[in-house]
């Protein structure tokens, strides 16, 4: 496992992506920087993170033949990954609010991008970026953000948290296409806010819905009034706390 440790740059999936560009990246080629600039989650919103505090990383990951329509298994296997590096270190109450944001009670402490390469409707490549809130304790302006050393009060090592998540991750990826019926009900054990009255936000307005897991593609699943269950993409739906 080839690890590349940069002191800033402006993102680690696009570093990754131009070495991709350059020449062969190994499987499972990692690129992990101090200081993250211009960092992005889901649907083009920023990562904030203070210089030398928190864990900020890519990973490229060969596919192989993962069909199309199967691409949020590996957005499921990520979160599961994240989940159980984090359950090793204590951090309680811990869930993935849908995609792959993972929570500690209600409170982001993690983020994923995960960037796929497709020919021919098969999933060649993937550049899995994760930003996970470790020392950093000030979140001005994100109330609704924490961290692993604000929940518990320790002061972790990154190289150490690194390591036990690239771990977590090989695993779970190698098993993504072993059993997609045990990896979906894994991930929907921890979906925030599943079976709970919980309030939405699309184009036309705010409704009330309950949230009953994902489909087969990852669309949201929400059961709304007269019992009809409909199912949303990222792109048409928020979830409101």
């Amino acid at each position: 496992m080839r690890i590349i440790k940069l002191n800033a740059t402006d993102s680690t999936n696009r570093f990754l992506r131009n070495l991709c560009l350059d020449s062969p990246v190994k499987d499972f080629t990692t690129v992990v920087t101090s200081h993250q600039t211009e960092g992005r989650g889901q649907m083009g919103t920023s990562w904030q993170s203070q210089p030398s505090k928190n864990l900020t990383f890519s990973v490229y990951k060969k596919m192989g033949l993962l069909p199309f329509d199967e691409q949020f298994n590996i957005s499921m296997a990520v979160s599961l990954a994240i989940i159980k590096v984090l359950e090793q270190l204590n951090i309680p109450k811990l869930s993935v609010k849908w995609p792959n944001d993972i929570l500690s009670a209600n409170q982001k402490i993690c983020g994923v991008l995960i960037e796929n390469v497709i020919k021919q409707n098969v999933i060649e490549s993937s550049i899995i970026g994760v930003g996970l809130n470790v020392n950093q304790i000030n979140f001005n302006g994100l109330p609704n953000a924490s961290s692993l050393s604000a929940i518990t009060g320790v002061n972790y090592n990154l190289d150490e948290i690194l390591h036990l998540m690239l771990k977590a991750l090989k695993v779970q990826l190698e098993l993504l296409t072993e059993n997609t019926k045990t990896l979906k009900q894994s991930y929907e054990a921890y979906l925030f806010r599943k079976e709970k009255p919980s309030t939405f936000e699309t184009a036309e307005g705010l409704f009330s819905g309950i949230i009953k897991g994902v489909s087969n593609q990852g669309l949201l699943e929400v059961l709304i009034e007269d019992q009809v269950l409909k199912t949303y993409d990222l792109k048409t739906i928020k979830l409101l706390y």
